[in-house]
């Protein structure tokens, strides 16, 4: 696969400017700082083309539902991330004729992401038609340390002449969604305002009545001398500027910079989004570019400090994951509970919601290991706030007594998603959320949260299963009907293994759970359901292979055609663009992780012949056209040996994006599957497996690496390992002591103490 831009350690950079390329820079450049993001547009004019992205956390609009076919339970809308006010833009006019990197000649471009600082900056020159050259040179920033607060500094040098260049910063909110169902415009205006050097545009969704105000001022400097400026202003509907033009000597740098202020009634009230916005912008214009940008750049560095992993020996790999671990915080930073992780966070509008099963299944384990467990609980703390929205989804398809059905996509709660057999039957979300508070509990002992939290969210979902469940009188066991698994390219089958066993384990900890809480005052389960549950528990019906230890994907699985994916011509790949869904539905070949996702989980749960059968049978089959797919096949293939399998699909995950091997990074990126990769090293070549105990490693190591290492949250200790050639060292840098289990055996590691173990690294 070719590489799209260069390859270096802590930054993406591009050398030339290629229109082809400019959707999937936009995407892969973008900035964000949990509370909003920004696609990688210019600040400048670009009437090539674009996809111009600025998204506020937790604003969405309840487009309404578009199906061919209206079924009885369908959701009345598909919630839209928004496309928001365009707060970057800065024009420049040169004796009339529009700064425009489509339409003039483009001498020399540069654009670079630094992901250590976390921020965009772009160098060009440019000739325009009068064979004047501008250099320019911006640098922006959405700010880690005031997620409100975002800045600009645009620099310009007129490099051949002596006269006139005029520029217009201004606030655009006349934006439409691209993705939006009829074309509906999603904004009304509340109010705009402005004046010399500053302006405000407020507006609010349609329906939802969302508010945001984005403010802006700006100075401009020649060196490091501020000017004084007399702009014109002006404004219009959903749109305010300031136009000036200004005499530039030849040679000398000028420099305009802008500051912005982005606040919305998701945590402010309706009469206080536009006073806040105007003081926020005010205060960043008097504290400067300079200590902004230093405190956004010290923010980063704490975060690197505790998430990033050093790769020796392999830029490739080690850009591939650091651009993953940013382009999550950049996503999410646990600082709002009201705010979850969108499957193209600020990145793009495909998908829409906030949330979907990924969150609890990927990227929950990535912030558990990298970040204080308050992050992750913050995560959790989101679906028990939701739960009565859960019973109510549940209630709209006929379930009762208190049982819950999470939604597949939601915004606030409810179900907004509307594909029949993803929405109605992939039903095994309940149980990544179940399994995400046991994850949580078994790395973090927060037992408190099992109690005010946990358990309600855990009863309820265990409900739901036993009232999805019904008896087999042929098979004499509970089996579970018209589901969709993991497994995508599969809807409306039959006993999906993964789903039945991941139901069964969800009311067995729920029953578990009740039995050490049961002295406690709050939610119950009845002496008649403790009954039901443990009968249920004990006759689940789990299809399997005659004669092997390979658990069928669902009853009727080997009637199809037994084919693997190697036997599909390369002109037809990706399957999902070249074949019809029926045809992909009768096929063998699966999208992502299905039984594989199951033994992942509860790998423990198996011997390791098991997981090797079920690994070749499975992995051949499938085509990974999910970008949650390649991690979890990576990890098992590393538990199971396959290291050169598990180094490609880590390299696969890791360079998805990156390197498009999906052909749609210009719709945005797949930010919950970068959880993924970070599990893959962690998880998949470092072996971690946490317990309630400690934890347990058994690391191997790419030919192609000379070490790994990185820390990761154990019992709210940090513990630092470090995997070499020959052996691998573990650094206890909290204050307690942790058990870690090894090839030597059970060790104890005091607090402050550093272990080296020899000898046991297998190298790929």
């Amino acid at each position: 696969m070719r590489n799209l831009f260069e390859i270096d350690e802590w930054k993406i950079t591009e050398n030339t400017f290629d229109a082809e390329k400019q959707k999937q820079a936009e995407s892969i450049f973008s900035l964000g700082n949990g509370s909003f993001g920004q696609r990688a547009n210019f600040e400048e004019k670009y009437s090539g083309s674009t996809l111009q992205g600025s998204y506020v956390g937790g604003i969405y609009y309840p487009d309404k539902t578009r199906v061919g076919w209206w079924k009885n339970g369908y959701p009345e809308y598909f919630a839209k991330v928004l496309n928001s006010c365009n707060w970057i833009g800065i024009n420049v006019e040169l004796d009339g004729e529009i700064l425009d990197l489509n339409k003039q000649v483009v001498l020399s471009f540069y654009r670079e992401l630094d992901m250590q600082k976390g921020t965009l900056k772009r160098k060009f020159i440019v000739r325009f038609s009068n064979g004047k050259e501008l250099e320019i040179e911006s640098l922006r920033f959405c700010s880690m340390a005031n997620d409100e607060i975002a800045a600009i500094r645009y620099s310009i040098t007129p490099l051949n002449f002596t006269g006139n260049v005029k520029f217009t910063p201004y606030l655009d909110a006349n934006v439409y969604n691209h993705d939006a169902n009829y074309d509906e415009f999603f904004w009304e205006e509340d109010s705009h305002k402005v004046d010399v050097k500053k302006g405000y545009v407020c507006v609010k969704t349609k329906k939802t009545n969302f508010y945001v105000s984005t403010a802006m001022r700006f100075s401009f400097w020649k060196k490091d001398e501020l000017l004084d400026i007399h702009p014109n202003y002006s404004s219009k509907p959903f749109y305010v500027e300031n136009n000036f033009e200004h005499y530039l000597e030849k040679g000398v740098t000028y420099h305009l910079k802008k500051y912005v202020s982005i606040v919305s009634t998701l945590n402010h009230s309706e009469f206080s989004v536009i006073p806040r916005s105007i003081n926020n912008v005010r205060d960043a214009y008097t504290t400067g570019f300079d200590p902004l940008i230093l405190d956004h750049i010290k923010a980063w560095s704490d975060i690197w400090e505790k998430a990033d992993i050093q790769i020796s020996g392999d830029l490739a790999a080690q850009q591939g994951i650091r651009f993953n671990i940013f382009q999550l915080y950049q996503t999410y930073t646990g600082k709002n509970e009201k705010l979850n992780i969108g499957p193209k966070g600020f990145t793009g509008e495909k998908y829409g919601g906030a949330t979907y099963w990924d969150t609890e299944a990927y990227c929950l384990p990535f912030y558990l290991k990298t970040s204080d467990p308050k992050v992750a609980k913050q995560l959790l703390v989101y679906r028990y706030n939701q739960l009565d929205k859960a019973i109510e989804n549940a209630q709209k398809l006929g379930f009762k007594n208190g049982a819950a059905l999470y939604p597949m996509v939601t915004m606030n709660g409810e179900e907004c998603h509307n594909e029949w057999e993803i929405t109605f039957e992939e039903i095994h979300r309940n149980g990544a959320i179940a399994f995400a508070i046991y994850n949580y509990i078994r790395h973090t002992g927060d037992e408190s949260y099992l109690l005010e939290c946990g358990r309600a969210v855990l009863y309820a979902i265990a409900r739901f299963w036993v009232q999805r469940f019904n008896w087999s009188s042929e098979k004499n066991e509970f089996v579970m009907l018209g589901v969709t698994g993991p497994n995508e390219y599969e809807n409306n089958v039959n006993n999906n293994w993964y789903t039945n066993y991941i139901a069964r384990w969800c009311v067995s900890y729920a029953l578990k759970v009740h039995e050490d809480l049961k002295d406690n005052p709050g939610p119950m389960v009845t002496s008649s359901e403790v009954k039901e549950w443990q009968y249920l528990i004990s006759n689940v019906y789990l299809p399997t292979l005659a004669g092997t230890k390979v658990f069928l994907q669902q009853d009727g699985f080997m009637d199809k055609e037994q084919l693997a994916a190697k036997d599909i011509p390369e002109s037809q790949n990706p399957i999902n663009k070249h074949w019809s869904w029926d045809r992909i539905l009768r096929s063998i070949f699966i999208k992502q992780a299905d039984v594989l996702q199951g033994l992942y989980l509860f790998e423990e749960h198996f011997d390791e012949e098991t997981l090797k059968q079920n690994f070749d049978f499975y992995e051949p089959k499938t085509v990974h056209e999910s970008s949650l797919s390649p991690c979890i096949h990576a990890i098992l293939a590393a538990k199971i040996g396959r290291l050169e399998k598990a180094y490609e699909l880590y390299l696969r995950t890791s360079r998805l994006d990156l390197d498009d091997y999906s052909h749609e990074a210009d719709e945005g990126l797949h930010i919950t599957s970068m959880a993924g990769t970070w599990m893959s090293i962690v998880e998949g070549l470092a072996g971690i497996r946490v317990t309630s105990q400690g934890i347990h490693i058994k690391p191997v190591i790419p030919n192609q690496w000379r070490s790994y290492c990185f820390q990761i949250m154990v019992r709210n200790q940090l513990v630092r390992v470090e995997v070499f050639r020959d052996e691998y060292q573990i650094q206890n840098t909290g204050s307690d002591a942790i058990i870690v289990a090894c090839t030597e055996g059970e060790l104890t590691i005091e607090a402050g103490e550093h272990k080296i173990i020899t000898n046991v690294i297998t190298t790929v």
